[in-house]
């Protein structure tokens, strides 16, 4: 699982919003950059399954105390970068699978607009069984 990071503050500057927020153009160049990205990987037989998740505003953190649930609503003050969306490859080794989450890193931006943290992904394998787990 290809894992995208990112924070809301991230997220409003790709809406426009802020001193740093992003052209109409400028999120249309990262939408065709993933939108190419996705459909190599389809191209190729590797594409399983990719989500966007929607802001962190709309997270809600359930929790016990005392034996009883308790619902926190996001965003999270704690935390600064949640999981923002995710691509599920099938590939035949773990460094193929390091290399298409590679190419993320060169995901468009506006240069005359740097962003506030470094740009990452993160990748972890999937398991089918709690066997395949290296505890």
């Amino acid at each position: 699982m290809i894992m995208m990071m990112g924070s809301q503050q991230d997220l409003d500057t790709l809406g426009g919003k802020g001193e740093n927020g992003w052209s109409a153009d400028e999120v249309a160049a990262l939408h065709e950059f993933m939108t190419k990205w996705n459909n190599d990987l389809v191209e190729s037989g590797e594409f399983v399954d990719a989500r966007g998740l929607t802001p962190p505003a709309h997270a809600r953190r359930i929790s016990l105390r005392d034996g009883a649930p308790v619902v926190t609503d996001g965003p999270y003050a704690e935390t600064q970068e949640v999981l923002v969306g995710y691509t599920i490859v099938d590939t035949a080794s773990y460094d193929r699978a390091v290399e298409i989450a590679a190419k993320l890193a060169d995901t468009p931006y506006p240069k005359d607009k740097p962003l506030d943290r470094e740009w990452y992904v993160d990748i972890r394998p999937c398991v089918d069984s709690v066997e395949e787990l290296e505890l």
